[in-house]
C-alpha cells in the first residue's frame, strides 16, 4: 500500500474554504470568544453556518481516494469547523484512535485543574545535624509531581543547596513522594540521577551536555553524598532546606505539546487522577457524549485511546476559551509552525498555525487551528488509520495568519546526540 494522502488532500479542502484572496499581513490577532452562534434570525447568518457543500464534496473525494489505497473509509474520520460552525465530516462523531491527540484531553484537564501559573514543588529538607557544611543524617526529597526535572534542574537545586552551605552528607538520600528526574518514573532511578547531578564528578556525558547549555558562569555542584538512595516514607519528618518550583503549567504544557512528551503527559495524568478524570473532566467542559471518547492514559500511547474527529476539535476550542481569560492562546500550549522545533520540524505544514500530530504503528493524526480570512478560525481533525505519518503530505498555504503566543515563554530543550 503506498503512504497516505491525507495531508495534501486537506490542503485542498482548507485552501477551498479560504479562497483565493489577497494574504493578510502577518499580524497578532485577537481569538474570537468562541461562544456559539448568536441566536436571533437572520438568513444571511443561517446561510453563513450552514455546511459548505464544496467542502463536503472534496472530504467525500478525499476518503473516496484513500479507499482506492486500500484503506477503507470506516477507519477514516475527519471534521472542519469555522468557529463554532461545522463546515464538512466524514464520521466525524465515531471514536478512533487518537494517538497523541490524546495530549490535548490532558492538556484540557490541567488548565481545568490548575491556574495557569501553577508550579509543582519539590522539597529538600534533612534529618539529623547541620554543621560545618556537613550533614550528619540523611538529605530528603519530596516529590512534587513536576513532570519536567531534568538534568538542569538537578544542577540548579545542587548549586543552590551549596550557596546554603552543604557540602556533604554522611547519610542517604531520601527520595518521598511523586519524584521523577529525566523522566524516568521509577523513584530510585531518578534518586541516582539526582545523586550524580548534584554532584559534577559524578556526571555523565548526557549531563555535562545539559550543563554546558544553562547560563554562562552557572556553577558546577560538587555536593556529595556518601550513603545510598533509598525510598522514604510520606510522613518522614524532616527539617527543611529548600523549596524547588517548576516553569509555570502553560510553559510545561507547551514543551509536552511541542516534543510530544509521552512520560511527561503520563505524569500529569496521574497527577490529575488518571484516565477517567481526564475523560470525566472533557466531557464537562465540553458538553460532549462520553461516548466520544475513552482514555487509558495521558499520552496516547494504544490505540485504545480514541476521540472522535468532533471531541478534538471541542477539546481544542475548550482549552483556548480556558486560556483567553488569561491574555493566552492555543498557541501558549500548543507547536506552532515555523515558530517551533520538535515534532512539527521538517513538516510541510501551513506556517503559523496552531497545530498537533500524533502516530502509532497504524494511526497518523493531525488537529489543530489557524485564521482565515473570511471566515475566522478554522478548527479541523483529521484521524486515519495507516502507515507512514512522514510520507504525508501537506503542502504550505499563503493564506494564514499568526497564533502568536502571549506571556508564555520559550523553553526549548536541545536534544541530547552521544558524542
Amino acid at each position: 500500500m503506498g503512504a497516505l494522502s491525507v495531508y495534501s488532500a486537506s490542503l485542498g479542502l482548507i485552501s477551498l474554504l479560504l479562497g483565493s484572496a489577497t494574504p493578510i499581513p502577518l499580524q497578532p490577532m485577537p481569538w474570537p470568544a468562541l461562544t456559539g452562534v448568536s441566536q436571533w434570525s437572520s438568513p444571511w447568518l443561517t446561510q453563513l453556518n450552514q455546511p459548505d457543500p464544496q467542502a463536503e464534496a472534496i472530504v467525500e473525494d478525499y476518503v473516496a481516494t484513500l479507499a482506492t489505497q486500500g484503506f477503507a473509509a470506516s477507519d477514516q474520520g475527519v471534521w472542519i469547523q469555522a468557529g463554532a460552525s461545522p463546515l464538512a465530516s466524514h464520521q466525524g462523531a465515531l471514536t478512533l484512535p487518537a494517538a497523541s491527540l490524546t495530549k490535548m484531553a490532558t492538556t484540557l484537564a490541567a488548565l481545568n485543574t490548575w491556574p495557569v501559573d501553577h508550579q509543582f514543588e519539590t522539597l529538600v529538607g534533612y534529618r539529623g545535624t547541620l554543621q560545618d557544611g556537613v550533614l550528619r543524617g540523611d538529605l530528603v526529597i519530596q516529590g512534587g509531581q513536576d513532570p519536567y526535572f531534568v538534568w538542569e534542574e538537578a544542577i540548579a537545586l545542587g548549586n543552590a543547596l551549596q550557596a546554603l552551605g552543604l557540602q556533604r552528607v554522611t547519610g542517604n538520600l531520601v527520595i518521598v513522594g511523586d519524584f521523577t528526574m529525566n523522566f524516568d518514573p521509577d523513584p530510585y532511578r531518578a534518586g541516582e540521577l539526582l545523586r550524580q547531578g548534584f554532584d559534577a564528578d559524578l556526571w555523565s556525558q548526557e549531563a555535562q551536555y545539559y550543563s554546558e547549555t544553562l547560563p554562562a558562569g552557572t556553577g558546577q555542584p560538587s555536593l556529595v553524598i556518601e550513603g545510598e538512595v533509598v525510598l522514604g516514607q510520606a510522613d518522614t519528618p524532616t527539617r527543611p532546606l529548600v523549596r524547588h518550583q517548576s516553569l509555570p503549567l502553560v510553559a510545561l504544557l507547551k514543551a509536552m505539546n511541542i516534543y510530544s512528551n509521552n512520560a511527561m503527559a503520563d505524569q500529569i495524568a496521574r497527577g490529575l487522577g488518571g484516565a477517567n478524570t481526564i475523560a470525566a473532566q472533557v466531557v464537562a467542559h465540553t458538553q460532549l457524549s462520553i461516548e466520544e471518547l475513552r482514555f487509558i492514559n495521558g499520552s496516547g500511547l494504544g490505540i485504545e485511546n480514541q476521540m472522535s474527529p468532533r471531541a478534538v476539535v471541542k477539546v481544542l476550542q475548550a482549552i483556548q476559551a480556558q486560556l483567553q481569560p488569561h491574555g493566552l492562546s492555543i498557541a501558549d500550549v500548543m507547536p506552532v509552525m515555523g515558530q517551533e522545533i520538535g515534532t512539527l520540524a521538517g513538516r510541510n505544514l501551513p506556517p503559523q498555525s496552531a497545530l498537533k500530530t500524533g502516530s502509532l504503528a497504524t494511526v497518523s493524526t493531525l488537529a489543530g487551528v489557524f485564521h482565515s480570512r473570511d471566515r475566522g478560525p478554522i478548527w479541523f481533525a483529521i484521524l486515519n488509520q495507516g502507515y507512514d505519518l512522514e510520507g504525508f503530505a501537506f503542502s504550505k498555504t499563503p493564506y494564514c495568519v499568526p497564533l502568536k503566543p502571549i506571556g508564555a515563554a520559550r523553553h526549548h530543550r536541545p536534544s541530547y546526540n552521544p558524542r
